[in-house]
């Protein structure tokens, strides 16, 4: 409300504000000449039909009002009858007001938004609406987006308003209080989890709520360990269709006003509006939305969940590395008191794993598929079974491979044992051929690591990742420079390798492909037999 000082003296209160709010602080309305008449219960009935047939049309309903105040009038007096929102008691001057206008604004929703709450669906990604419209607004809109199903009502012919919604997938934010707060026995306003978890698996929308509902939501869902018993939540999925992840959930909590900061804090990730959001709600928040599009937050979990993928693909390759180096070495050291793979080439494989691995592993743009994955667990181990079978059989086939070369490829080749070669202090062709089998073995399997989950078709999107192409690419050429120049540097063999070799560690490096899918018809069958999600 404003107070508007008038030129014959006193004052002229100006509101606005909730249709049915403001209605009720009325006494008297305009008339069309100018004159006023007090408000009967037939012309309130007319004003609150239109306002709900606005709302039901998800139309923001605001009332306008005024009243004129004598010189001297109170201003800090408040009244017995009339409360605000938040439940304190009204002002005096903004009761016994003349009604204006009743206004209609249409903010339809952006064309994006019902995709995009679909896509946070298929993710796993629960989305509730809680706003200061009314219930009807609010349910109207909610029904739009793809938030409120069919299913949320009492029928299938149930027209969809808010009164034929089911038991608290609506409430207002004063029932809302009153339900998750209890009085101690010292009179102190506490929050009650229990009644909390009551509510929270069925709520949709909360219309009418205030920031501090907002807050309380965070924190009551924060703190919530219905997922702990079973028994309810087997209830909730097969009579309301709800799910509860299996872990403590992660709350994402949307503002833009300054009161919004706290719940923006109190949320595992904070989302403020870049355009219409204040200073204050920026500075609460972990992520700002530059374009205030509920979309964006579909990117936004998008590329978190294309992050926590690019980890558990460099873990896969490079875990699978170290499994087969480290076993290669002790095995040589072990029989011929010398490793195969020297030094020099093991910080070559290093710098191949650590640095450019890393790079193209961690380019790998995300896929659609991403969303339609359920949620991590925050109890899940980095490294799931699949990840667990894939290195553990690259590793291995790389290891029988290396090994074979190194007992048996003297004799299989017609050359000399690299052992024996090498205490007369020239670097062999045999351990030449066993480091650049090894090598060629992690290119081709940094193609299998693209993929955590047992795809069939591991070259999908490669093309379209023209980094990472061209990292494998250009380690391919500096493994070529590195065996045909290196010499003594690189202890490979004065000359490099002749052609037959060559074609033998590309070949044996094209091996890891087909054996990763030996790996994933293996998995498949081990994970049927043994039940395993």
């Amino acid at each position: 409300s404003w107070a508007v000082p008038l030129e014959n003296g006193g004052y002229r209160i100006y509101s606005k504000g909730a249709a049915e709010v403001i209605l009720g602080r009325c006494s008297s309305q305009l008339l069309r000449d100018g004159g006023f008449e007090l408000l009967t219960e037939s012309s309130v009935k007319v004003l609150s039909s239109t306002i709900e047939q606005y709302a039901q049309r998800g139309m923001r309903c605001l009332g306008l009002a005024y009243r004129d105040l004598p010189t001297g009038a109170d201003f800090e007096a408040t009244s017995n009858t009339n409360t605000n929102s938040d439940g304190t008691d009204a002002l005096e001057v903004e009761t016994e007001l003349v009604f204006l206008a009743l206004v209609g604004i249409e903010d339809p929703l952006r064309p994006e938004v019902p995709e995009a709450i679909s896509k946070c669906y298929q993710a796993g990604i629960d989305v509730r609406l809680v706003t200061g419209d009314s219930p009807n607004t609010a349910v109207s809109i909610a029904f739009q987006a793809g938030i409120l199903k069919e299913h949320h009502f009492d029928g299938s012919s149930a027209e969809m308003i808010a009164t034929n919604l089911k038991p608290n997938v609506l409430m207002e934010g004063v029932d809302f209080r009153t339900r998750v707060y209890k009085t101690d026995s010292d009179g102190q306003s506490e929050f009650d989890q229990e009644a909390f978890d009551k509510i929270w698996p069925h709520l949709r929308v909360l219309a009418r709520s205030s920031p501090d509902d907002k807050l309380t939501l965070a924190h009551g869902l924060n703190q919530s360990v219905l997922f702990e018993n079973g028994e309810v939540c087997k209830t909730l999925l097969e009579r309301e269709k709800i799910n509860i992840f299996p872990d403590r959930q992660v709350v994402a909590m949307t503002g833009d006003g300054t009161n919004d900061a706290p719940a923006l804090k109190r949320a595992d990730i904070g989302f403020a509006m870049g355009i219409a959001g204040t200073q204050i709600a920026k500075d609460a928040a972990d992520i700002i939305l530059i374009d205030d599009n509920f979309a964006s937050i579909v990117t936004a979990a998008k590329w978190g969940r294309n992050v926590y993928a690019s980890i558990q693909k460099f873990l896969q390759f490079q875990l699978t590395v170290n499994i087969a180096a480290v076993t290669i070495a002790l095995v040589g050291a072990t029989v011929y008191q010398k490793s195969p793979l020297a030094a020099i080439q093991l910080l070559w494989v290093n710098l191949l794993m650590d640095s450019l691995a890393s790079l193209a592993l961690a380019s790998e743009p995300p896929q659609p598929e991403l969303l339609t994955r359920p949620p991590v667990n925050r109890s899940q181990p980095m490294i799931t079974r699949q990840m667990w079978a894939n290195m553990f059989g690259q590793a291995l086939y790389q290891i029988i491979i290396t090994l074979l070369l190194l007992f048996l490829g003297p004799s299989w080749f017609g050359i000399e044992a690299g052992h024996i070669v090498e205490k007369k202090g020239i670097n062999s062709v045999h351990y030449t051929i066993i480091f650049n089998c090894f090598v060629w073995m992690q290119l081709f399997n940094e193609i299998n690591s693209r993929n955590l989950n047992g795809e069939f078709n591991i070259f999908k999107g490669l093309f379209k990742n023209w980094l990472f192409v061209g990292i494998l690419v250009t380690t391919s050429i500096l493994q070529v420079i590195m065996v045909e120049l290196g010499g003594k540097a690189m202890h490979v063999a004065d000359g490099g390798l002749e052609g037959k070799y060559w074609a033998l560690s590309i070949g044996i490096g094209v091996g890891s492909l087909p054996v990763q899918q030996l790996i994933n018809a293996m998995f498949r069958v081990v994970t049927k037999k043994l039940g395993w999600a």
